[in-house]
């Protein structure tokens, strides 16, 4: 962590309102628009940290090689990051749960989680899907609202106007805005300022995508636009945004990792911007988050990539291995919990082949039988899941 500098008391970074709730009137933060003013200070602790957050992205970017399958690093990591994310907000679906459910297999946790989990998967596949799109919708208000409402779809949020932005107060922390941690704006000020803020999106005022991306995520959580889900759609943000931005072409960064890690920071920090304009604190704990995330994600693939070839190669040269063998490894490579009715549609072998290559995989030690069963069995690639899960236990 880099060491705490001097913050600009003359900078305003927003001011409060009385509104009523109920009986009460409590004081909500209404933030000023993007960028701060004064403007950010960039001394040789920011560039510096800017600079190995940047340069962290571009060895992340050129991981997908690691690998040979830049779909398997995508499909990996989005679903890890969908996974931690999710767990900062209380869930207690793990990786396995998820690919687990993914095969319409049961997970032995709350049906709820999973749902959630996965639907943060199908959201950002469906930002991502439209950002690239020539008919998509750009990164904007409304994309926002279609990644809220997927997420909420199905969910014990549902009832809280899925893709919709608020239209009552809400408050983090407290049984009711007059005992809460902290008060965002009222609904109509929100709605003013969440307006601002897709147009700073789209603004150009020369500040690194890194930076508006850091500034970006704090002034939506500071607005709060949704009734719930404004950590995972904020979290998701920063990350449409390098994508937008050109910072990164590969979204394979599970930056919840170190926001779940240190979260007392960064909700410390979230509040200093607000209280006491200090962005650059922000920024730096954030560019920190940006370098320790990309380097790890990087390791993660260096450290895959080393079992597949290690295990091909051990397959390879396995007494009466086969073709077929080698085919169902790879398709294990590519979805590391699965099942023979999706091998054998992946591969376009037949099941009884997909049946008998597996059970070679788990003698060799490479595969594992989860289920117990005889019927409708799960088999996961042991080790290649292990180095994908850690760190993804539920709070």
């Amino acid at each position: 962590m880099h060491p705490r500098r001097g913050v600009d008391m003359n900078r305003i970074t927003g001011h409060y309102v009385s509104t009523p709730y109920g009986e009460e009137e409590v004081q909500a933060f209404v933030p000023r628009p993007l960028p701060p003013d004064p403007p950010l200070r960039f001394d040789l602790t920011l560039i510096n940290a800017l600079n190995d957050a940047a340069n962290a992205l571009g060895r992340l970017d050129g991981a997908a090689p690691l690998l040979q399958n830049e779909g398997l690093l995508l499909y990996s990591y989005i679903r890890k990051e969908a996974v931690l994310s999710s767990q900062i907000e209380g869930t207690q679906s793990t990786l396995s749960n998820l690919m687990s459910y993914e095969i319409d297999e049961a997970t032995g946790v709350p049906f709820d989680d999973v749902i959630e989990v996965s639907n943060y998967v199908r959201a950002f596949d469906h930002a991502r899907g439209q950002m690239a799109s020539p008919d998509g919708l750009p990164l904007c208000n409304r994309l926002l609202r279609a990644i809220h409402e997927i997420l909420l779809t199905g969910t014990r949020g549902a009832a809280k106007l899925p893709g919709e932005f608020r239209k009552s107060q809400n408050w983090i922390g407290g049984r009711r805005p007059g005992e809460a941690h902290y008060v965002p704006p009222p609904h109509e000020q929100a709605a003013e300022a969440i307006s601002e803020l897709e147009k700073y999106l789209h603004a150009e005022d020369g500040l690194p995508p890194l930076v508006r991306a850091g500034l970006a995520h704090v002034q939506f959580e500071t607005i709060h636009p949704f009734l719930d889900g404004n950590g995972r759609v904020g979290r998701m943000l920063i990350l449409l945004i390098l994508l937008d931005r050109g910072a990164i072409t590969t979204p394979a960064l599970y930056l919840s990792l170190y926001l779940k890690q240190e979260r007392s920071r960064y909700y410390e920090l979230l509040d200093a911007v607000r209280t006491r304009g200090d962005w650059e604190e922000w920024l730096l704990f954030f560019l920190d988050a940006v370098t320790v995330a990309a380097n790890s994600a990087v390791e993660t693939a260096r450290r895959i990539a080393e079992v597949t070839d290690r295990d091909l190669a051990r397959v390879q040269q396995a007494a009466h291995t086969t073709s077929s063998t080698l085919r169902v490894l790879r398709a294990l490579g590519e979805r590391p919990v699965t099942n023979i009715n999706r091998i054998a549609d992946q591969t376009g072998l037949s099941r009884p082949t997909v049946a008998t290559a597996l059970s070679r995989l788990c003698r060799l030690g490479v595969a594992r039988e989860v289920t117990g069963r005889a019927r409708d069995r799960v088999f996961v690639y042991t080790e290649y899941l292990d180095i994908l899960s850690e760190d993804t236990e539920p709070l």
